[in-house]
């Protein structure tokens, strides 16, 4: 007879922890987010302010948040489905509308702290790296880059968000190794390279060659920008005008949803202490008076 020994006593079940549930999820990683929240105790609940880049199938979503206790609280945001408001319509996901959604951020979050004046940033965009110099008054808005699950290559386009947050005036730390552009080999960034990406100039090339080789692929891969009626030489300037659109008004446009509608309800409305009071009320009075015309009813019979 063969004994197994018990790898996991009862008092191991009696202590175990479940892991957080956007652990369990896959949704955060907490190793990285505790570095990014833990603010020094002689800050005196100074809020630590996060860049947060996200992206989705369709849009790419720019926050600036910082952690408390109930969970975390959004200065202001800034999304790709806002840039045909500034004249962009089309390619709202590649790198060079990301970048348009950073610079949008950073130039609402100044203007939101009155800070849009002293902090300019880069106004023309040349693919170098840039950093905010402090003024005389007020210190640069600082923030940290969140990528979240992102993986962090070279060229990734959350780097084109923060390039553009970067360019809008925002204090982030940074280094220029994973901006488009950027040569292993050499260690160094080439700025033509990363302008390119930046004014959407990868876009246009492949369009150009698809244009040559493959006409029919053209044709449904860039449907939308035929539709709009984009051209390739024609993007350059497109994002520009972008650009100095977003310079000039950065502040959100209000919503025109119409308020939400009355739905029919399919359960019974939740009564209050004094309804349900008055309903037991009426009640016993119908059976009380119920009750009464029995007795009269009896009483005849006999």
């Amino acid at each position: 007879m063969v004994f197994v020994k018990s790898q996991k006593s009862k008092a191991y079940f009696k202590r175990y922890q479940v892991k957080f549930k956007r652990r369990r999820e896959g949704k955060t990683d907490y190793r990285a987010r505790v570095r990014l929240i833990n603010q020094d105790k002689n800050k005196y609940n100074t809020p630590k302010y996060r860049f947060v880049v996200r992206f989705t199938n369709k849009d790419v979503c720019a926050q600036i948040t910082s952690a408390s206790i109930t969970g975390d609280m959004v200065l202001t945001s800034a999304y790709a489905h806002e840039l045909p408001r500034y004249g962009l319509n089309v390619g709202l996901t590649n790198y060079a509308a990301a970048y348009c959604t950073g610079l949008l951020l950073a130039r609402r979050v100044l203007k939101l702290l009155s800070l849009d004046d002293e902090y300019e940033g880069n106004v023309e965009a040349s693919g170098e790296d840039f950093s905010v110099e402090p003024a005389d008054e007020r210190r640069p808005f600082r923030a940290l880059l969140d990528v979240g699950l992102i993986r962090t290559t070279t060229g990734n386009r959350v780097f084109g968000a923060l390039k553009g947050a970067l360019d809008g005036g925002l204090d982030i730390p940074h280094g220029e190794k994973r901006f488009a552009g950027f040569s292993s080999e050499n260690k160094a960034l080439d700025a033509e390279v990363h302008r390119k990406y930046i004014f959407g100039g990868h876009v246009a090339a492949y369009m150009k060659n698809l244009i040559e080789d493959e006409p029919e692929k053209y044709q449904s891969q860039f449907s939308e920008y035929i539709k709009k009626g984009v051209e390739p030489d024609e993007i350059e300037e497109l994002y520009k005008k972008v650009h100095a659109a977003i310079r000039a008004d950065p502040t959100p446009s209000k919503s025109t949803k119409q308020p939400p509608k009355t739905h029919k309800r399919y359960n019974l409305k939740k009564l209050t202490y004094g309804e349900r009071k008055a309903k037991l009320i009426e009640r016993l009075n119908a059976l009380n008076s119920n009750a009464c015309d029995d007795d009269d009813e009896s009483d005849e019979e006999e």
